[in-house]
């Protein structure tokens, strides 16, 4: 790293200790690990008893009119998620994960939320490429039959979420907001290439735990292009998404909200400051399920939906074999050519598309998808359980698509440096997470971008930070000053900063004009203070 990298890697570890975050001493010595872990006080199932669910496609209420037309209902309801344990949910449709959306590249889609929650609700299309008024920006509320009506937007901001229950949270006007009342409309062109997008919500201050409660659900772009390449398709592809919780004594989704209701007081307790992290894994919201496979390739379309937790995902068989994860995907479709590893970190909201050949394996036997990074229970996945020999037409070519921009560093018309750190929301503020030294504030204009220029952004963590940005994807030039790693092939859209970690990417804005958010993607520091505005003009 430079002299430069340095000193800001070094002032925000500084400002984490001076602020006296509980989290700093474990994150220097756990760097695989930021946050802290609730433990369930139910009793778990043991893994691999599950059968893997999949998530239900969605069909539309309407094709007229060259757009796809969607009604989803956000609504309350119980499920069983543990075996003999019924489950509080917050849905997309009553199931969690919510409705599968798959749509057709360039074919416009327009899905009709209803919100029957008890608290607002914003929806985002994560890996969209969007018009602004649809992008769920957290402001831009749908309001439950019964809230108060929002002459003047406010949100009420406790900036600092691990201040003492004395201090009283101070609100913030956001003049730009555009609530709605019971209904809104989001419109996605989907003018971009295929790939695994997911969607769920996006309120101000409260993503984390409507997230943990249940409110995500996968959006797949597909087109003609990547369906005449042969890979494993139809039963054998697969979608999971990964997501770690943890439940309370009575089967509800243990969380550590200051606000239980959701509706006033926005953070959590003191200890999980750094990011909450469940002790179950559920995979397309089963604990540690398994899924019966034709001696076949297979294509896993993975997302890490969890709110805080890092997975290090490998392949294992019953001798202790790890098996090639071919990597065909990233977060904004397909790579140039296959990346093969042997396994695969991936943080809160990227996703990785795999293909796994299970031809070699005995009927009968055990593939178990294994966290590296787990300790206990936390390690164990999913198992695929190898059920019969079968014919597999599909292949993995050596070019996968043609179509990757090719922006290069000496493109960028201009170079910014974002510093993701620990700190003071202010000086009455409590602690939290912020970008360049100031918490997210909905009215102020961070970064104004113009359309149409490739600029190059230097960004620099103190400890674990998913960095996200909306409406574009970016190439990873650099990691420390060397080379991307071997995952960060392709255009991604979130990049994982490890601790201490600087990284370059380099991006287009094009698209549409309007207000966008860059922000962390463990979702309880974006909750925390680490957003920031960005204005497309």
């Amino acid at each position: 790293m430079t002299r430069r990298q340095v000193l800001a890697v070094g002032g925000a570890l500084g400002a984490m200790a001076a602020g006296g975050l509980a989290a700093a001493a474990g994150l220097s010595r756990h760097p695989a690990t930021t946050g802290a872990e609730l433990r369930s006080a139910v009793p778990l199932p043991p893994p691999y008893t599950t059968p893997l669910p999949h998530p239900t496609v969605l069909a539309p209420v309407a094709v007229s009119g060259g757009t796809d037309r969607y009604e989803i209902v956000q609504r309350e309801t119980t499920a069983e998620i543990l075996p003999g344990i019924r489950t509080p949910l917050w849905t997309y449709d009553g199931t969690f994960p919510g409705p599968t959306i798959e749509s057709r590249r360039g074919r416009p889609v327009t899905v009709t939320h209803r919100n029957e929650l008890p608290v607002p609700t914003v929806v985002h299309l994560h890996g969209g490429r969007t018009p602004a008024d649809s992008d769920g920006y957290p402001t831009d509320l749908v309001t439950p039959k019964g809230w108060p009506a929002a002459g003047a937007p406010r949100t009420a901001h406790d900036r600092g979420a691990a201040a003492d229950a004395h201090d009283a949270p101070h609100t913030m006007h956001d003049p730009r907001a555009v609530p709605t009342p019971l209904t809104r409309d989001y419109t996605f062109p989907l003018d971009q290439r295929p790939a695994l997008l997911w969607y769920h919500d996006h309120r101000m201050d409260f993503t984390a735990p409507a997230i943990w409660r249940g409110l995500a659900g996968l959006h797949i772009v597909r087109d003609a292009a990547e369906e005449a390449l042969g890979l494993p398709a139809g039963p054998r592809e697969l979608p999971l998404m990964i997501a770690d919780r943890a439940f309370a004594a009575d089967g509800s989704l243990d969380y550590p909200s200051l606000d239980p209701t959701l509706r006033t007081r926005p953070g959590v307790r003191e200890p999980y400051l750094a990011g909450v992290l469940g002790d179950v894994v559920l995979v397309n919201g089963a604990p540690w399920p398994v899924h019966e496979v034709d001696a076949a390739r297979y294509r896993l379309r993975v997302l890490n939906a969890s709110n805080a937790r890092h997975y290090d995902l490998a392949a294992v068989d019953g001798d202790g074999r790890s098996l090639p994860l071919v990597q065909i995907g990233s977060d904004q479709g397909l790579l140039a050519a296959p990346v093969t590893h042997r396994s695969l970190p991936i943080a809160p909201a990227e996703r990785y598309d795999l293909v796994v050949d299970f031809t070699r394996e005995p009927v009968g036997g055990l593939v178990r998808l294994v966290n590296r990074l787990g300790t206990g229970r936390t390690r164990d996945v999913m198992a695929f359980r190898v059920a019969r020999r079968a014919a597999d037409p599909s292949r993995v070519p050596g070019t996968l698509a043609t179509d990757l921009p090719s922006w290069r560093r000496q493109d960028a018309v201009r170079v910014r440096d974002f510093a993701f750190r620990a700190g003071r929301m202010g000086e009455n503020g409590g602690h939290g997470w912020l970008i360049g030294g100031r918490p997210f504030d909905p009215a102020r204009s961070d970064v104004r971008v113009r359309l149409g220029d490739v600029e190059l952004w230097r960004l620099v963590a103190d400890v674990h930070h998913p960095v996200h940005l909306h409406l574009t994807g970016f190439r990873v030039l650099s990691r420390g000053g060397g080379p991307p790693l071997p995952h960060d092939a392709g255009l991604k859209d979130t990049v994982s900063l490890r601790p201490g970690e600087s990284a370059e990417i380099l991006t287009r804005w094009e698209g549409y004009r309007g207000r966008y958010l860059f922000h962390c993607h463990n979702a309880e520091h974006e909750d925390m203070g680490m957003m920031a505005n960005l204005e497309v003009v």
